[in-house]
């Protein structure tokens, strides 16, 4: 996947998260409670690019900010 790509989706997933009040720690938490197997250092990788998502992390993501596909993969 393209860097810049990367970076993109990893800031909107962090612009949904700070809109919602969740830290990161709390995202990590309820993806763990939801069997997805990720740290807090793990979220704050993928919120600036340095780390790639996983189809079922991405699922997860959508489900507990209650966000659509069109808003984490959204480019500017």
């Amino acid at each position: 996947m393209n860097h810049k790509i990367e970076k993109q989706i990893g800031n909107n997933i962090r612009l949904l998260r700070e809109q919602r009040k969740f830290t990161q720690d709390y995202l990590a938490m309820q993806m763990q409670l939801n069997g997805c197997d990720i740290t807090r250092s793990a979220v704050a990788k993928i919120e600036v690019g340095q780390r790639h998502l996983y189809p079922d992390e991405i699922i997860l993501i959508k489900e507990i900010l209650n966000v659509s596909f069109e808003d984490i993969f959204s480019i500017n």
